[in-house]
């Protein structure tokens, strides 16, 4: 009975741990989706490689990086942005790496550009790809894509944009007076 009960808990315990990787492939072609259509062929591409360790997928020959969705999460999300904001993001991930939560990052990746420490663009842009994955065909169903702005320390004055969430289409400034400080702008869903 007690190995019967062992076996069964090492089933649970490592079905909960073990994530199926998506070919290379189907990694870029469903990241490159997050990418502006004048940027698609040649955006760098990160993902992951078959032992879930975060990789370059592809090299790059323009100004956009394409971010696979996260194979450990249950959502699909792909992310794109301007090669300016790559350190930025960087850090952040090796933050996250390091077991910081989401409150921590950011007051350490503020307190960082505003010494100067870590680089940040005064504008550049992040598009973000949802979707559902089709089971049967791998396929991205009910895709959405919302657009970030950063403009690191604008406010609702400066940019006269309103603070707080609007109607769908509308934009708006997130996290304004910090070095996260973005315009949003989330296009109604069908």
């Amino acid at each position: 009975m007690k190995n019967i009960i062992l076996l069964t808990t090492l089933l649970f315990y490592s079905s909960l741990f073990s994530q199926e990787i998506p070919s290379k492939e189907w990694q870029i072609k469903t990241a490159l989706m997050a990418v502006p259509i004048d940027y698609k062929e040649g955006a760098k591409v990160y993902g992951y490689d078959a032992d879930g360790k975060f990789t370059t997928l592809r090299e790059g020959t323009n100004d956009y990086i394409a971010l696979a969705s996260d194979p450990k999460r249950n959502n699909f999300s792909t992310a794109a942005y301007h090669k300016s904001l790559d350190e930025f993001m960087a850090r952040g991930r090796a933050l996250k790496a390091e077991g910081k939560e989401f409150q921590e990052i950011f007051d350490i990746r503020e307190a960082e550009v505003k010494s100067g420490k870590l680089k940040m663009p005064d504008k550049t842009t992040l598009c973000v790809f949802t979707g559902k994955v089709n089971n049967e065909t791998k396929e991205i169903e009910n895709a959405y894509l919302r657009y970030v702005f950063y403009v690191p320390f604008a406010t609702g004055k400066t940019t006269g944009l309103p603070t707080t969430p609007t109607p769908p289409g509308h934009a708006w400034l997130m996290n304004p007076g910090t070095h996260r400080a973005h315009i949003m702008i989330s296009p109604p869903k069908d």
